[in-house]
């Protein structure tokens, strides 16, 4: 007996059906074990966003805003582009911290900042603002906490530290340095004696 072409056609087509279904089935179960192999795509943006948060009478308490926030729904990211947290707490002084990228955890409470961090908080009874410089900052918004284990440098009228680790607690006003401790201060001018 010959096979024919005709014959033969459907025979390797079954064939080729059931390599690729192998083939297949063997691909997604190894993506399924590693899960470093699935792709990474956004599944939504938002350009030029502001998310506002109120107290119970309705004063504004804190905003975040950013360039461009990107969502991803294979680790349940999201990713800020030059984002800046505002908290205006009624009891504590304004702080606003600017950076040029960030992340934002999962419960919306925590925000990470990365590279050119600068935190602005106002002093109260107009005595100057404090400012620190660092490359990150952990924000935890509900306690008004901002931490860091990188170099911080922080300057204040008449003074400014630097540092390896940080800690402020902007409720209270409390600021810890780690490591590496250097601080500056000026020279308080001395009163006239009345002669």
């Amino acid at each position: 007996m010959k096979l024919s072409a005709t014959r033969l056609f459907p025979l390797l087509l079954v064939l080729a059906l059931a390599l690729l279904s192998f083939w297949l089935e063997r691909t997604l179960r190894i993506e399924e074990r590693h899960p470093a192999l699935r792709r990474h795509d956004p599944d939504f943006q938002v350009e030029r966003f502001t998310l506002q948060k109120f107290d119970a009478a309705g004063a504004l308490v804190a905003s975040l805003a950013a360039a461009k926030m990107v969502h991803y729904p294979d680790d349940d990211s999201t990713e800020l582009y030059a984002p800046r947290v505002v908290q205006t707490k009624p009891a504590a002084p304004r702080l606003a911290v600017s950076a040029d990228r960030g992340a934002l955890s999962q419960s919306g409470e925590e925000v990470f900042l990365y590279d050119n961090v600068l935190l602005q908080r106002e002093a109260p009874g107009g005595l100057g603002e404090t400012r620190i410089h660092t490359s990150f900052l952990h924000f935890v918004t509900a306690q008004s906490l901002v931490r860091t284990d990188r170099d911080v440098t922080v300057s204040a009228p008449g003074r400014s530290f630097s540092a390896r680790g940080m800690e402020f607690h902007n409720d209270t006003g409390q600021l810890f340095l780690r490591a590496r401790v250097r601080g500056q201060f000026a020279a308080r001018p001395q009163a006239r004696s009345a002669r």
